[in-house]
Parts: C-alpha cells; structure tokens; sequence
C-alpha cells in the first residue's frame, strides 16, 4: 500500500459521515469520504420508488441536530419547518386522538375523554421535557468514562454531575425512575385513557422489537423525545426544504472543509499493520492509504466484515458478535393517486404528522408478542405519515406520498424461513386492510406499491439485521456500552481506527452526534 494520501478516511456518507468528514476537514485534515451508493444521505435519503414519488422511509423522524453541531459547521439553508406534525391515534372509525405539539391544543383534545387527563398533561409534557433536556447534555459529549483517573478526565463527569443536580431532587428521582421502567408502568402512572397511553407509548417501543411492558422502554421514549419541544409525542422538526435538507446542508459543509466524496465506492477491508489502520481496500480491488480511518458502518460490519480477525482479541470479537440488532419495522411506500378521506381526523395537516392505528397498550403488546417467536404479528402495530402534504415536490402534482411502518416484523424467522415475495405481500396487504378500515376507498388510490423487510432494509441501506439503530438501545446498549463495554468511546482495539455511526454513543435520532464525537477523537489522536 502506497504512503497515506489522505489523514483520515470516513465510511458511509450519512448523517454522522457527512459531519465527522466535515469536522475533520475543519481542522485542517486531507479526507476522503466514501459511500457505497451512488448518493449520500445514509438513512435520510430520499429514494424514487415509483416513477415521480419520493420518500425518505427511514426519516419521518427529522432527529436533533445539537445547536454546536449545526454552528460549527455552519449548516447554510437549515432551517425548521413551519407548522405542527401532530401524533394522532384511530379510536374508531371516524373517530381520532390528536394530540398537538402545542400543549393546550393537546389537553382539549384530551378533555373530550378525560377531563383528569387533559389537567394532567401539561405537567407530563413538562416532566418529560425536563429529562430530555438533562440528556441532551449527556449527548454532546463523550460517554462516561467509567475508568477516568486523571482530572482532565474527571471534569466532564463532574459538569455532568452538575446537571444532573441541577434537575432538583423530584426530576432526579423521576430520571432515575424512569429511565429502567416500562413505558407501560409510566403511562399507567399518570393517564386513564387507553387511547392516549397506546399513542404515546408508540415512542417506546419505535424500531424495537419490545412491548411496552418491557423494561427500559422508558428509556427508549425519552430518547426519541431528545431535541423535542415540551408536548412533541412523536417526530421532531423537520427542515423547511424537506426530508434531504439536511443531507444536503451537511454535504455542502464537507465540501467547503475539502472532504473529497466518492460515491458507488464500498469498503470490503480495512487494512491494518503491527496493530494500527493504514487504510481500505475497496470491492473494487483498489487499495487507499489513510493514517486513520472513521467507520460509520455498525461494529459488526466494520469490526468482523473488514478487518481480519489475527488483529483482534477473541473476548472483543465475542462481545462484537453478541450486540443485538433485531430488526422488526418493515417499510410499506404507497403511491396515491389522490389523498384519501380520512374522516374524523380533522386538519389535513394532521396527515404530515404520524398516525397510530393501534388503540391499546394491549394491543401493542400482543403485537409484540409474535415476534418473540420469530413469527409476523397478524395484527401488527402499523403507523404512517403521508409527508407529501407538507413538501408537495415529493409526489406530482395533486397526487401524494405514503410511508406506513409496521411492526413487529421480525428480521429473523421461526425455523429460518426467508422473508420471501409472498411472506411480504401478506404484510402489505394486511397494511393496506388496516389503513383501509379508517380511510375507506384508501385501496382504490394506489398507483404503486412497495413493501422492504428487514431483510431488504438490510441490503439496502446496510443495516445489519435491518435494524435502523444499529443495535437496541437496550439499557446494556447505552452510554459506555455502546457498541460494548469497554470500547463506549469511540476507540477500538485497532490504533487509528474509529467507531462513529449511531451504533455508538450517543445512539440514533441524534444528528451527526457520533460523528462529531468521534471525529474528535481523531484529532486528539492526531495531537499525541
């Protein structure tokens, strides 16, 4: 392999590719940013999956971009979407809970069913907010050192320390609380509603595959919340100029920093040489030379799949191959010919927002339940949003867009069936059934239809087990344990080599967040 002709080597153009490789080339570093599709984006990229309809299935969730992140690299054209994207629930047909991103608006839709509930909400969405915000703190910066000897790593802990204080003693008990409960346990606590504890619960259990008895689906609540103003339920705010604004935004940023992008460029090996990365080599057979290289890929992939395994500790490749992913959302994209009726939803706009179909905390739990036999819910928890109505362009004209999610939809089988043509076309069908029941004539407006499995998640977008998080955020799976414990910062056995997709701290939904902090790393590195 030649001498490095880049400083660093950034894997995977999303969201945390885009900004590790722009920090990078910031602060001064030669970088190439390599992409296996024929476009950036990662799991933001808007795709045409049927002629003049768009859509960006794994980004109804717009995420929280850290104010740092977004001034430091000087995001131009950013900016937030107006208007609301509520959450709203089917009680019936013709009959819907909608629950705004405005608190007020939310308690009187609330009234209609429980007068006790509609007082209680502001204080819950305050509540809530409260520990959201103490998170947001935790996820700006590196994960706890559990081993921090020295008082240059001790200060962080300590200013978290501080925070955490700052919350005062009923917020700390209630984080604490909270954080191991079930998102079951923690509506039970506060609502009477069945309808309104089955909406709010969807955040808990979002790409994963527990009901909302589990424990640690609190956990998973607050952390979709993240970014989220006081009420926000489901959906974070999106850009004005729609699902790829930030992509967009994020890969003019690399290219002023220098980064050079190349696309339809996939990995096969890292190479590495007396325990340190000297670069890649491609599918193509092309060898590149880097003095470090910055994986967004998941720990799996970049761990097991690139590098040979003569370089790693077999407790770490133990540890690597036990992280679990378990994909369970299929994706079902609908081409309409025109918006269907949906009576008794209210607002045209509630449409931009997500849709829950599922009425009960039960009901999302017998959902749940077949996939822990490795079989398809037959009456899976499905949402949808139908983002077309807030950016028109995604369709043409007068015709719409809709991306529905289904779980549980398990990624692995009972007794290694594949997910096949038929397998999905019954998923779809049974999607199509559902939204049908609250929107009759939905059926006739379809155009075109297309349905992907984990399986198809999996290939692609590169998702390992077509698990969109690239790991659970279980409670194991946080913080310092993520990807592993031991290795929560970043860093990996191999010098020079570095994690920073979302499969690190501090997890999905949080814009470039490990990017940023693993980028850092690398200068620091790079100082030594």
């Amino acid at each position: 392999m030649s001498q490095p002709g880049y400083d660093a080597i950034v894997i995977g153009a999303g969201a945390n590719g885009l900004v590790a490789a722009a920090r990078l080339g910031l602060a001064g570093r030669r970088v190439l940013l390599l992409e296996r599709t024929d476009s950036a984006g990662g799991q933001g990229a808007v795709t045409e999956f049927a002629p003049g309809f768009h859509a960006a299935p794994l980004g109804l969730d717009a995420g929280w971009l850290p104010p740092s992140i977004a001034l430091s690299l000087n995001l131009d054209g950013l900016e937030p979407a107006t208007g609301d994207a509520p959450l709203s629930v089917a009680i019936a047909p013709g009959a819907f809970l909608t629950l705004a991103s405005d608190v007020r608006t939310a308690a009187d839709a609330i009234r209609v069913h429980s007068i006790a509930d509609a007082a209680k909400w502001p204080a819950f969405a305050a509540r809530l907010r409260s520990l959201t915000e103490f998170l947001e703190a935790l996820y700006v910066m590196d994960a706890p050192d559990v081993d921090a000897r020295s008082l240059g790593e001790l200060l962080p802990l300590l200013g978290l320390g501080q925070k955490f204080r700052a919350l005062g003693k009923t917020d700390m008990i209630e984080l604490l609380r909270t954080l191991p409960m079930s998102v079951w346990e923690l509506l039970d606590d506060w609502f009477e509603t069945t309808a309104l504890k089955a909406a709010v619960a969807t955040g808990g259990i979002q790409d994963y595959q527990q009901g909302p008895r589990s424990g640690g689906t609190g956990f998973v609540l607050l952390h979709h919340l993240v970014g989220a103003s006081a009420g926000t339920m489901r959906g974070r705010p999106a850009w004005r100029g729609g699902p790829g604004a930030f992509t967009d935004a994020a890969e003019r940023a690399a290219r002023r920093a220098g980064v050079t992008i190349r696309t339809a460029a996939e990995v096969a090996r890292i190479q590495v040489r007396d325990d340190a990365v000297v670069g890649v080599v491609l599918a193509s057979g092309e060898e590149i030379a880097a003095r470090a290289v910055l994986s967004t890929a998941e720990a799996r992939r970049t761990m097991l799949d690139w590098v040979d395994p003569v370089w790693l500790d077999p407790e770490f490749m133990r540890d690597v191959q036990n992280i679990r992913f378990r994909g369970c959302t299929a994706i079902v994209l609908y081409a309409l010919d025109a918006l269907p009726a949906f009576k008794g939803l209210g607002a045209e706009a509630s449409l931009g927002g997500m849709v829950s179909l599922t009425t009960s905390l039960v009901a999302l739990e017998k959902a749940a339940d077949a996939a822990k036999y490795g079989e398809v819910s037959e009456r899976p928890h499905v949402e949808f949003s139908v983002p077309s109505v807030r950016w028109p362009n995604l369709a043409p004209g007068g015709k719409h867009v809709l991306v529905a999610r289904v779980q549980y939809a398990p990624y692995r089988l009972k007794g290694g069936a594949k997910w096949d043509a038929a397998r999905l076309d019954a998923l779809a069908n049974t999607t199509t059934a559902a939204i049908e029941a609250i929107a009759p004539g939905f059926g006739s407006r379809i155009v075109s239809r297309v349905a992907w499995s984990p399986a198809d998640l999996e290939q692609r977008f590169g998702l390992t087990e077509g698990a969109p998080h690239q790991g659970e955020l279980g409670l194991d799976q946080i913080l310092f344990m993520r990807p592993v414990a031991g290795w929560g910062r970043h860093a990996t056995p191999i010098a020079g080599l570095t994690l920073g997709g979302c499969g690190s701290h501090p997890g999905p939904g949080v814009l470039g967040g490990a990017g940023w902090l693993a980028a850092g790393r690398v200068l620091k590195a790079g100082r030594r």
